[in-house]
Order: C-alpha cells, then structure tokens, then sequence
C-alpha cells in the first residue's frame, strides 16, 4: 500500500449514458460509487503484482480496506471531459492516425469492454467492424496468448485513456505472449511496422540487460512512450531508453485559477539518472551526466485517479478507478495523436516548453542533486518539462 492522501478531489461534472452491460449486471453487480472523498484517501493496489515477472505494469487500482477491488454502480473518477479540460485538448485527432497500445497477455474482452466505456462517455464506437480497432499477437496475427486479468485490467487502462484524449484515432492493442522485454519489444517492433503513430508502453523492469532489446524501441518517426515506474525515486527501463519519451506522473486536482487545474509531482512517479544510457542531445539538465528520466507527465495519482471499464475477474467487469503512470503514458501517446505531426524521438516537448504546464511542487523520494526526485520550475525528473497545455509541444 502506498501512504494515503487526506485532499478532497473536486471533479468537474460529467454526463453519462447507463449501459446495460451482460459482464456486470448480475447479482454482485456494484450498487454504489465513490465519491471524490472516498478517491482522495482511498489504499491501491499495482495490478500486476508478480514479483517473478521481468516486467510488470504501471497500473495502480484503488481497493477497500481489506484489499479488495472497488466496482462501481456508474464512472468514478476523471473521465474524458475533465482530462482534456486540464491538459486543453480541443481537437478529436484524426482517424488517418493510429495509437498502438503495447502489453503482455491476452483480453478477450478488450472490444467490448472498451464499447462500454467509450459509449458510456459519449465517445465514438471504435470498433473491429468500422476499421478503428485492431487487436493482434506480437506477431502481427490473430492467435492471442492466454489471460491474466491484472494485465487485462492495464490494457483496458491504455485503451481508455488513448481514446478519453484522441477519441477519432485508430486503436492497435498489440499483446505479447508473456511479460518479458524479448516478447514486449517484439511487441513493440510489430505496432511499427503496422503503421502505428504511436505506441504506449505502460511496463517496466530493470536496466540491466536490456541494451539487447533497446533497437525495438528506437523508431524513427514514431512517438514511443514509456511510463516512468509506480515505485518512487528509481529508473526503470524501457522509460531510460533515449529513443522514448519518458513519462512520469502527478497528482492533478481542481483549482479555482486560471487553468482550473493544479498538479504536483506523484510520490510513486519514477525518476533519476540512467545507469546504462547516454544522455540524448535535447536534454541538457546539468545533474545528471546520462539519459535523465523523465521527459514529460501527465495524471498518475490513484488517489486523484481515472475512470476506467475493466475486468474485476476473468469473467466480470465494472467501472474502476485507476492510476499509476500508466495512466500518463496512453494519454501522452494519445496527444501526440492528437497534434498528429512529425515526431523527433522525445527533443519535441524540449523545443516548446512554453506549451506546457510546469510542475513546481511535490516529490517521490530523496536524492541528490533535488531536482531528480524533487518538483521545482523548469525541468525536474518526476514531472520533466511539465504537463499538456494543448498538443503543440508534441
């Protein structure tokens, strides 16, 4: 468990349509939702909790006192119209462009749960039949690996966010055999060549060894990115490749300023100096002689948390609140969707900080030099250069 939050959440209202949905409407279907207060201080837990896996994901879920998940009766936590309110998202995208969302494991359920939560929303129908989702194995083929509802409950995560923030994109889930970077990056190679814009990647694992997998994530032109960790001060990789951008995350509550938002650095968010990679032109922080994670952030506090449509088991699904810098990295991924243009690696944010909000405040752990672990003006490790003030900076 993480150390719990005593801030109150003020979500901006949001609409909802009640989906009658077969997977959750029974006699454990969930007659409650929480409310902001209840997010802000609620415990959470990571979803892939494997301590003998390689790689885990990002995602953190909110559960009650004695672990267990929390459904809910209709959307808890931010959802679509808020997220793009505090990062000024004004465009849809295009469907010219398309996201691929990169996770190990199979999810039978991946179209239908995403139908609920993108109808739920008001969102367009992203659908195999009307050519805006694709599902295939690591290969590029249509026999899926077997499931595990933790990384089930991640890739439902990066398919929300990727359309809460590009809602016209074309989707590509593209699901490895096993949660190891040989299959990941095999992953990673097929959402390329397929013609993806973009490829989320909301996983990691330790640096050590993995300069043999780093080329599958090295894409011209291609916006690969990659969350920072959900541990605190530390670096994780594929976040230290030099050909991604980096991802970390905050804590994102309303304000009554300008913006009508406010953010600080999540504790949990990953952050450092590389130990394996060298340092990229565009990134010219004096503390850090290599790569310096990370480059940008978005929302990644379960406590101030997303609204997601997921499996609770193998064979039920509801309305969750999620976090973790997975949430950042699919709704990065997704702006550079939306602003749908050329992509240099990660130098894009560095040549326009003036379309970002700098993340002054908050931190995930102790360090030296501060600014790697510590918010503060201009470029900090848990935060980058900032978060969203529209797509420009990307």
């Amino acid at each position: 468990m993480t150390a719990l939050h005593t801030f109150a959440l003020r979500a901006l209202p949001f609409t909802f349509v009640a989906v009658a949905s077969a997977c959750v409407i029974d006699d454990d279907a969930p007659t409650t939702t929480m409310t902001d207060d209840e997010i802000a201080v609620a415990d959470h837990v990571r979803t892939c909790d494997s301590q003998r896996a390689e790689v885990r994901c990002h995602a953190h879920v909110l559960v009650d006192r004695f672990g267990a998940i929390i459904p809910n009766a209709t959307p808890a936590g931010l959802g679509p119209t808020q997220l793009r309110s505090a990062y000024k998202i004004t465009s849809n995208g295009s469907s010219s462009i398309t996201i691929a969302i990169v996770d190990a494991f199979g999810y039978p359920k991946a179209e239908s749960d995403l139908a609920t939560y993108r109808s739920t929303f008001g969102l367009p129908p992203c659908t195999t039949a009307n050519g805006c989702f694709r599902k295939v194995n690591q290969s590029g083929g249509t026999t899926f690996p077997s499931t595990n509802v933790g990384w089930d409950q991640e890739q439902a995560l990066d398919l929300d966010m990727a359309s809460a923030i590009c809602p016209n994109c074309k989707i590509l889930l593209v699901q490895a055999s096993s949660a190891t970077f040989a299959n990941l990056a095999a992953s990673v190679n097929t959402a390329a060549r397929l013609g993806a814009h973009v490829i989320s990647n909301s996983y990691g694992g330790g640096e050590s060894g993995s300069t043999s997998v780093e080329a599958s994530y090295n894409h011209s032109g291609i916006a690969v990115t990659a969350s920072s960790g959900d541990n605190g001060f530390g670096v994780e990789f594929p976040a230290s490749s030099p050909h991604v951008v980096a991802v970390g995350g905050t804590s994102l509550r309303t304000l009554a300023n300008v913006r009508g938002w406010t953010e600080t650095a999540w504790s949990g968010a990953g952050s450092g100096c590389s130990t394996v990679y060298a340092k990229p032109a565009w990134q010219t922080d004096a503390g850090c002689a290599n790569r310096t994670v990370a480059d940008v952030s978005a929302v990644a506090d379960p406590n101030t948390g997303v609204a997601v449509f997921a499996p609770t088991s193998r064979s039920k699904s509801a309305f969750l609140v999620f976090g973790g810098t997975s949430v950042a990295a699919p709704l990065i991924g997704a702006v550079y969707g939306v602003n749908g243009g050329a992509v240099n690696f990660s130098s894009d944010p560095y040549a326009n900080t003036g379309a970002l909000f700098d993340v002054v405040a908050g931190s995930n752990g102790t360090c030296n030099p501060a600014y790697l672990c510590t918010g503060g003006n201009g470029y900090d490790g848990p935060t980058g250069l900032g978060t969203p003030n529209g797509a420009t900076a990307f």
